[in-house]
């Protein structure tokens, strides 16, 4: 085996029970034992750097069971085959682990000179930052697996993945429909990372899709804008909600002290530890509830910016209200009891967690932020929605909420747009094409 070879991963390996096995390489006309050609027709690949904790990750994982469900033969496709949620991956589903190529620029040089100059160009304004542009060690590996897996369709998600894929796109077999799909704010991200180099990038690639998926109206428009594509390029697709996994996770047992029987109410936000999720916003906002009634914060997640947070809650005293658990593996026990769900971020894309919420009726306040919330929250009639990075505001509705809760079921109504059934089909119209395999020229 080569240092640059796939792996198929087992489904034991997945979960950590058993070994990674290689899969078969050879010719790139080549099918792994025991798979028949005839099933490329009926083959989805989702393609995503990896499973770590976050939204993309969790709507991938719904999609793919989804599309399992129906019938489809689905690849999970990972630059690094790690991460907390693999062991929640539907029995079907493969995993596929791709190997990472140091002779990269080669392979983009020899397919596309001009988006080669740009990309070098960037890396080398860049070279102390991580940007997407560091993924593309594995689109050789892609390539290759493309052209001897022969999918429908692949679909790939982020912003990093997207590139990726397009370029990879380029040795694909021409039957394949290749989709991206876009999981941010696309303008906000590239400004706060610092990415303004990538642009040009993207308005080269993104171009080249079959099609393109938004996970909202707002992320729609900004792709467009960014990639200067005609608002039609751009098909908006909410993220699918696993409404029996939620349940079932809400079910479970939860050894928190804070959500015991006669303890005062708990304010719940949930996200990586980032600048993006806006917890500092948070917790001023939760300094001003708890001057004028007994309550609790708790935050779930983890990430750069927990000593600094944790250093507020102790500067805005605080401290003993507020709890970081840090990652959990099950947020839906944590969503189930909470008195209100608080999301705090200065852009979204569409924010998984705030649907999840809402399916278990638990009342929600969020920022007005670019974009998602207010398209999820029907422009305010299932959640308060504030000013981004607007404490006051948001201590406001915190109190308004907990002073007089909605009722669990006009919540959830809210959330019954997003289920996975119709999300999956919306998906499948976009992956097949209309009439079949559309065939389309990436040069």
């Amino acid at each position: 085996m080569t240092p640059d070879a796939t792996m198929r991963i087992t489904r034991e390996a997945a979960e950590g029970q058993a070994a990674l096995h290689p899969r078969a390489g050879g010719d790139e006309g080549e099918c792994p034992p025991g798979r028949r050609r005839e099933d490329a027709g009926r083959k989805i690949a989702l393609f995503l750097p990896d499973v770590s904790g976050g939204g993309a990750a969790r709507v991938m994982l719904n999609l793919a069971g989804a599309l399992d469900g129906r019938g489809y033969r689905v690849d999970l496709v990972l630059c690094r085959a790690s991460g907390p949620y693999l062991e929640s991956l539907a029995q079907g589903v493969d995993v596929v682990e791709l190997r990472p190529n140091r002779l990269w620029p080669a392979y983009a040089a020899a397919s596309d000179p001009n988006t080669f100059l740009r990309v070098l160009w960037s890396r080398i304004r860049h070279f102390r930052r991580f940007t997407p542009l560091f993924w593309l060690s594995w689109f050789p590996d892609l390539g290759r697996y493309l052209r001897r897996e022969r999918p429908a369709a692949l679909l790939a998600a982020k912003t990093s993945a997207n590139i990726v894929a397009l370029c990879a796109a380029r040795f694909a077999p021409p039957a394949t429909r290749v989709v991206i799909c876009e999981v941010t704010h696309l303008s906000s991200e590239l400004a706060h990372r610092g990415w303004g180099a990538v642009a040009p990038v993207i308005r080269r690639l993104y171009p080249r899709a079959d099609a393109r998926v938004a996970i909202s109206s707002g992320v729609a428009e900004d792709v467009s804008r960014v990639a200067r594509l005609p608002a039609e390029a751009v098909t908006t697709i909410y993220n699918p909600l696993a409404s029996g996994a939620v349940r079932a996770g809400a079910a479970g047992p939860l050894d928190h002290p804070w959500f015991q029987a006669g303890a005062p109410p708990v304010v719940l936000g949930i996200g990586r530890l980032t600048r993006q999720k806006g917890f500092g916003t948070l917790l001023r906002a939760f300094a001003v509830v708890r001057a004028k009634r007994r309550t609790r914060l708790v935050i779930l997640g983890e990430g750069e910016m927990r000593a600094e947070l944790q250093a507020s809650a102790r500067g805005l005293g605080i401290e003993s209200s507020v709890s970081f658990p840090g990652f959990v593996r099950n947020p839906y026990a944590y969503l189930a009891r909470a008195a209100v769900f608080a999301l705090s971020s200065v852009w979204e894309g569409l924010p998984t967690v705030l649907i999840e919420a809402m399916a278990l009726g638990c009342p929600v306040v969020s920022t007005d932020c670019p974009s998602g919330p207010a398209e999820v929250l029907d422009g305010g009639r299932y959640g308060r929605l504030v000013p981004v990075a607007d404490a006051g505001a948001m201590a406001d509705a915190i109190l308004a909420t907990l002073g007089a809760p909605p009722s669990r079921e006009s919540v959830q109504r809210g959330a019954r747009r997003f289920s996975v059934d119709l999300v999956a089909e919306e998906y499948l119209a976009v992956l097949m094409g209309r009439g079949g395999h559309a065939v389309r020229e990436r040069g």
